[in-house]
């Protein structure tokens, strides 16, 4: 009968507007879906141009290239004897569309445009497509004629379809239609669609992945099937890392489970599937077979062509499998690795440079620089010729191996503790000791003789000599002062970042890494253009919360006893002049709120969608135990306006790795104004009023 289907979904590393590079990744993930036996092959959303390409789909540049690497494809013997599922913008008439190309030996079988649009968070596809919105309808779409010329097509199916193949049916969705309530699968399974498939465009946000494995079991728990979802994985060209986890389900459990943090450019999973426990499970429902009988049916192109052999009967089958979720420290540990790992080979520099301040940001930063050079070593010993010859050509060495995370670190990443007369002696030593245990290359310098040059330059100018508080001065005074180290700092960084290979005899230039948290920038607790300026920043969307775990999984897991002083120290900026030796500014008290405060504020504010009312509204029952209610609004009334007047910041923010969703990047994702009115008068009344 034919029974048993093999099919292929894969999680490629595409870069936006690379052509040639998703190119050569599309061919050599349909090649090893064909060496393992598989008759479809689906790929992540828009893999052709690439995910990110942003303002790039409004160009026709874009849609002319996509159709050049789709006629590649086409006629190319690769592609034959195996339906290929590929992702591209296409114009139809006069309308950009986020469409699915489904072709089998040349032949154009359907276009399937995307009916439900990401449009919230880092998502913007309204800006470039409109959705297709006449369901199970299909128009004729015109071929561009370097496409007829290969398949001797003129039109080809255009909409809402499904293709019967002679042993099944398969539908798709495209990423945004598996989280949408009305999930187009519901239906098609109804009408007796078997496969389902998903192209996403899907990145990584801390504890997210669950709820993407969830929906998919979930698809087929009710109503039976099989489900097949491809993603991204990569720094695509942004602050985004897609997370791979490509996956394969079957009546609501998993059957084969990809990565989702590695530096393979692709990933490929096949499971072998009998369509008979599809069936079998599905006769029972009878709920859904009630539902079935009168739904809508789907228009179906018919393909000559099976995913299954006549003779399958001793063919093995895949079994449900345990999904194996990575805990908050490890997607810490390894997501922004793989991302820097992206960022620099892509970039093509040399390496990275750190301004190393021994307290808890920057030495997670570093502690996630040493993971990455643990993956690069590890996908070296596997066997992963393309992260070899990335390794070979940053560190310009035709004949190296990366064998020892510790030397790999020592080649590519330099850190730099910048000392000033406010400096204590023991943020120094951990930061040394941490150096040496990561194996960085490690520079100490003092900035003193630059602060006094630039306060000189002022002092001359007015005839008027700042001071620090603890010395007379008033606080614009003392703040002045620390802006003044702050930017010096960010400034020598960048010098160093340029020449220190240069002074050292290597060619080649580093990228300046930031560590402000996002806690930090949320309340706005950092200098405008000082060490928080950088080319990027890998916890800049992490909170200072998950950042202490994670340097406690380091300790645990990279046996780095350096960062056991780092975690019990208490987090400060070292600005302000040390009292008999010690330091005796924190972060804390400069704030005038804890950490722990600032993730809570955050998720409220974003997540929550809470204005300085609603919030003191939710914040009286939480704090209920520990705070009166007018304890309550004089937290919420002082975090508004810090977060209000130092909101300009955020215009200046660092391309940061997007971990979090209450994240202020001002970029794309937390879109604000940046003057307030920071007496806020109506709303704090309103909370007044109900504090009284």
């Amino acid at each position: 009968m034919g029974r048993a289907v093999t099919v292929a979904t894969c999680a490629l590393n595409q870069w936006a507007l690379d052509f040639e590079g998703n190119l050569e990744r599309i061919f050599r993930s349909i090649d090893i879906a064909k060496s393992k036996g598989a008759r479809y092959r689906l790929g992540p959303e828009l893999e052709i141009c690439g995910y990110g390409c942003s303002d790039h789909y409004y160009e026709s540049d874009t849609l002319l290239h996509s159709f050049q690497v789709l006629e590649r494809l086409l006629e190319s013997p690769a592609t034959r004897d195996i339906i290929c599922d590929v992702g591209m913008p296409i114009l139809h008439r006069n309308i950009r569309y986020n469409c699915r190309v489904i072709f089998l030996n040349k032949k154009i079988l359907l276009i399937r445009p995307k009916i439900a649009l990401a449009n919230a968070g880092n998502y913007r596809e309204l800006r470039w497509f409109t959705p297709w919105s006449k369901a199970r309808h299909v128009e004729e779409y015109f071929l561009p004629r370097i496409i007829q010329e290969v398949t001797g097509q003129e039109t080809v199916p255009f909409g809402d379809a499904v293709l019967a193949t002679k042993d099944t049916c398969l539908g798709a969705e495209i990423c945004e239609e598996l989280w949408a309530p009305n999930s187009p699968h519901i239906e098609m399974g109804l009408d007796g669609v078997e496969i389902f498939t998903n192209s996403s465009g899907s990145h990584h946000v801390l504890r997210k992945a669950h709820t993407r494995v969830d929906l998919v079991n979930s698809a087929t728990a009710k109503n039976g099937g099989i489900y097949i979802l491809a993603n991204q994985k990569g720094c695509d060209g942004d602050r985004l890392y897609y997370d791979g986890c490509a996956m394969i389900s079957m009546n609501g459990e998993t059957v084969a489970q990809g990565s989702q943090f590695s530096l393979d450019d692709v990933e490929v999973l096949v499971a072998t599937l009998d369509l008979e426990d599809v069936r079998s499970y599905r006769a029972e429902i009878s709920s859904r077979n009630l539902a079935a009988s009168k739904v809508n049916p789907y228009p179906r192109i018919k393909v000559n062509f099976a995913l299954s052999c006549p003779d399958d009967v001793a063919v093995p089958t895949c079994m449900p499998i345990q999904w194996r979720h990575h805990s908050p420290e490890e997607e810490i540990s390894l997501g922004p690795a793989c991302w820097l790992w992206d960022y620099l080979r892509r970039s093509k520099q040399a390496g990275f440079l750190l301004p190393l301040s021994g307290g808890i940001d920057s030495s997670a930063t570093a502690c996630i620089v040493y993971s990455m050079c643990h993956q690069v070593c590890l996908a070296v010993k596997n066997g992963n010729a393309d992260v070899l010859a990335d390794a070979r050509r940053i560190v310009n060495d035709e004949t190296y191996i990366p064998e020892d995370p510790r030397e790999f670190c020592k080649r590519v990443f330099t850190t730099c503790y910048m000392a000033s007369e406010n400096s204590s002696q023991d943020t120094c030593n951990r930061a040394k000791l941490l150096a040496e245990q990561i194996g960085s290359y490690h520079i100490n310098l003092n900035i003193d003789a630059a602060v006094k040059a630039v306060v000189g330059i002022f002092s001359v100018v007015t005839g008027r000599t700042p001071r620090f508080s603890v010395y007379g001065g008033s606080s614009r005074e003392s703040l002045a002062l620390q802006n003044v180290q702050a930017r010096i700092r960010m400034v020598l960084a960048y010098l160093f970042a340029q020449l220190t290979l240069w002074a050292r005899g290597m060619p080649g230039g580093l990228l300046v890494l930031g560590s402000a948290n996002v806690d930090e920038s949320l309340r706005g607790y950092l200098t405008k253009y000082d060490c928080s300026s950088a080319d990027i920043n890998p916890i800049g969307g992490i909170s200072k919360t998950d950042l202490k775990n994670f340097i406690q999984y380091c300790i645990e897991n990279f046996q780095l006893t350096a960062l056991r002083s780092i975690m019990s120290a208490p987090p400060t900026a070292e600005l302000e002049p040390l009292v008999d030796g010690q330091v005796a500014q924190t972060d804390e008290a400069d704030m005038g709120m804890t950490y722990a405060e600032l993730s809570i504020y955050g998720k409220l504010r974003k997540i929550a969608k809470a204005g300085p009312y609603s919030m003191f509204c939710k914040l009286i029952n939480m704090w209920k135990e520990i705070c009166t209610p007018r304890e309550v609004a004089s937290k919420v009334k002082h975090f508004f306006r810090m977060y209000s007047v130092n909101r300009h910041k955020m215009t200046t923010l660092t391309p940061s790795y997007h971990a979090e969703n209450y994240s202020p990047d001002d970029n794309r994702f937390d879109l604000r104004p940046f003057l307030y009115n920071t007496t806020w008068s109506w709303q704090f009344r309103c909370i007044d009023e109900q504090v009284n």
